[in-house]
C-alpha cells in the first residue's frame, strides 16, 4: 500500500479522483454512474467530499470534479431572455453555453478543459 501521510492511501486517493473525474464527464448522475460502475454511491461521496478537503488544505482550486465552478443565466438581448448558463472555473475563465447546445459537443468540451493544466 502506498501512502503519504499518517493513514493515506495513495493509489486508492489517485482510483478515486480517476473516478470522479470520469462520473463528471459522463453526464449521468452520480447514482446511474455508480450504478453502472458498481460502485457504492455513498464512497463516492464520501470520497469526493475528503478529496476536495484535501484540495483545500493544500491551497489549490479544482478544475473539473466539483468545486470552484459557479453558474450564472446569461442573458442574450438584455431584455431577460436567456440564452443558456456560463461557467465560471475555477482558474476564472468563463465558458458560455447557448441553449439548444448538443449534448456530445458539450462533453467533449468539458473534458478537454478537465485535462488541462
Amino acid at each position: 500500500m502506498t501512502r503519504k501521510g499518517p493513514g493515506r492511501d495513495v493509489a486508492k486517493e489517485a482510483r478515486w479522483q480517476k473516478l470522479i473525474g470520469e462520473a463528471t464527464r459522463s453526464g449521468l448522475s452520480i447514482r446511474e454512474f455508480c450504478r453502472r460502475r458498481r460502485l457504492d454511491e455513498g464512497q463516492f461521496y464520501a470520497w469526493r467530499l475528503t478529496l476536495q478537503k484535501r484540495r483545500g488544505e493544500r491551497g489549490e482550486r479544482c478544475g473539473h470534479d466539483g468545486g470552484a465552478a459557479t453558474f450564472a443565466l446569461v442573458s442574450a438581448d438584455g431584455e431577460g431572455e436567456s440564452a443558456g448558463i456560463e461557467l465560471v472555473l475555477g482558474n476564472g475563465r468563463k465558458l458560455r453555453i447557448s441553449r439548444g447546445v448538443d449534448a456530445e459537443t458539450l462533453k467533449t468540451v468539458v473534458g478537454a478543459l478537465s485535462t488541462e493544466a
